[in-house]
């Protein structure tokens, strides 16, 4: 699952990723709208900036705006932008590489095998992604959840 953090981030940028390219919009809009703690919302758009994906300007007109084109910020990027690396584990990890310190041979590792592939498909897919593909709907169109069925508690599980 991803962290309250990064949904929140998610949140903010579409927020900002649907207004006109260069305009500003203050941190108070941006949380009303996207429906985050101002006081969250802070660190969340200091760490984007930091990553050069928005922007912010100070005084009457300031706020912050996007200064990446939406189909340039993919899934991948914001995640480890707030959450840090992605990987599940970190011998597989593409930017945050570490050999396992309870793993002998990371090549006759099976827990690294049975998470590599899995993990491979997953980070094609959030390396795939973008924000202009939320903000066109394009994303997920075979989403595993949406035939899920839903049993509740009264069902006698």
């Amino acid at each position: 699952m991803i962290s309250q953090k990064a949904k929140y981030a998610f949140k903010a940028l579409i927020h900002l990723a649907r207004q006109p390219s260069g305009q500003t919009t203050q941190i108070d809009e941006i949380a009303r709208e996207a429906g985050v703690p101002r006081k969250f919302l802070e660190h969340i758009l200091l760490d984007l900036k930091h990553r050069g994906i928005i922007a912010s300007r100070r005084g009457r007109s300031g706020g912050y705006a996007m200064i990446k084109q939406p189909g340039d910020v993919t899934i991948g990027a914001v995640l480890r932008a707030i959450d840090g690396p992605i990987a599940p584990l970190p011998c597989i990890s593409r930017t945050a590489y570490q050999p396992c310190a309870d793993c002998p041979d990371e090549t006759a590792c099976a827990v690294r095998r049975m998470f590599a592939g899995p993990y491979a498909t997953q980070l094609q897919a959030f390396e795939a992604a973008t924000l202009a593909d939320a903000l066109s709907g394009d994303i997920a169109p075979d989403d595993p959840g949406r035939d899920r069925e839903f049993v509740s508690a009264g069902d006698g599980l």
